[in-house]
């Protein structure tokens, strides 16, 4: 019962957005990947598709600073109500976390009630839109404030020309946290139910309230996240490839944290690295994926030997680097879970490195 119970108020920090101390791992532990280990500040080379190691000091991006005469971007917010859409409504929550299937060790048995919930928009639009025009865009999940938040980097780097004129969009979850919760449904599910449902219920609003249009090219569309908004970026690019082509991932939930339990995808997020990176046909998707040497490990009551945030983010890269994928990683030393200081240095770079390619072909 002790050993329960503990359990359980582990799976609680977890839940609630807040983690316990956890285990430092080295970037040489045995089964890592090999990686490259760069100087203070250091970011990695554009052109590279490898793991290098970041930390344990961190310097700030210049990006980050607002620069006097650098064209400066618009932000708009709005929001709507779940019962204005037709998919993941009512949306859902549990009261309590659930208990492990004594016949299936990789699922929870959980009690969840329907809810209705406001999904909240933030949109930035580049100074260099021009209207008529169709814009490449990235969908940032867990928002809406990183429209405002990234505001300055993205000025930065579009004037400079290091990314090109993206409109982002930063989208809230539906609620909670993992099985049982809006925000599990959304992102932790092997499925393009959430792809689908952004395409068909926000898009347009964005489009209608922000005055904008944005294209259909998979290759001017990106989806990005931290933890389980993580997952979902890949996800999306998985299961709609049609639609997206580009991922940023930070402490990303590879894991197996879907719910219901599916038996097409029995290991949720886990499967990525387990079976359908390394068993499917390559997909035209470029990745970014990072960690921190204090990530989580076993954040629940399930043990299931598929809860370790910094194996499962090893084994994305080999499996990744093994099939030829455009990837980078980053193993980011004195962070934890969302790994916010190391972001702190190389964000304009990932965003950089995501968007790598964009319209080269074409000329744009």
């Amino acid at each position: 019962m002790r050993k329960l119970s503990a359990f359980v108020l582990i799976a609680a920090f977890s839940s609630t957005g807040l983690s316990m101390a956890q285990p430092a791992r080295n970037y040489d532990d045995k089964g890592a990947p090999p990686f490259k280990v760069l100087k203070e500040g250091e970011n990695p080379p554009l052109d590279a598709n490898d793991n290098f190691v970041i930390g344990p000091k961190y310097v700030a991006a210049p990006e980050r600073k607002p620069v006097e005469g650098v064209p400066q971007g618009k932000v708009t917010q709005f929001e709507f109500d779940s019962k204005e859409t037709k998919l993941f409504n009512p949306g859902i929550a549990r009261k309590v976390f659930g208990t492990v299937d004594p016949k299936n060790p990789k699922t929870l048995i959980v009690e969840t009630h329907t809810i209705d919930y406001k999904r909240r928009v933030g949109v930035y639009v580049p100074a260099q839109y021009k209207e008529g025009t169709e814009a490449p865009f990235m969908v940032v999940h867990d928002g809406p404030g990183a429209a405002g938040g990234y505001k300055t980097i993205l000025d930065n780097l579009i004037a400079q020309k290091r990314i090109p004129p993206i409109v982002l969009i930063s989208l809230s979850n539906g609620g909670g946290d993992a099985q049982g919760h809006e925000r599990g449904k959304e992102y932790d599910n092997m499925n393009g139910d959430f792809a689908t449902y952004i395409e068909d219920e926000v898009l347009p609003r964005v489009e209608k309230n922000c005055k904008v249009k944005l294209t259909k090219d998979p290759e001017g569309r990106a989806a990005m996240g931290s933890s389980s908004g993580g997952s979902a970026a890949l996800i999306m690019a998985w299961f709609r490839n049609d639609l997206y082509h580009r991922v940023l991932t930070t402490s990303g939930t590879f894991v197996n944290q879907a719910w219901p339990f599916d038996s097409k995808y029995p290991d949720g997020a886990w499967g990525f690295h387990e079976t359908l990176i390394p068993k499917e046909p390559k997909k035209p998707i470029r990745i970014f994926i990072s960690v921190g040497d204090k990530d989580l490990l076993n954040p629940n009551v399930m043990r299931d030997n598929m809860h370790d945030w910094v194996e499962a983010n090893h084994r994305m890269a080999k499996v990744l680097k093994d099939k030829g994928y455009e990837y980078q990683y980053l193993f980011c030393r004195n962070s934890g879970h969302g790994i916010g200081n190391a972001q702190n240095q190389f964000l304009p770079h990932a965003f950089e490195w995501v968007w790598k390619g964009y319209g080269a072909k074409e000329g744009k």
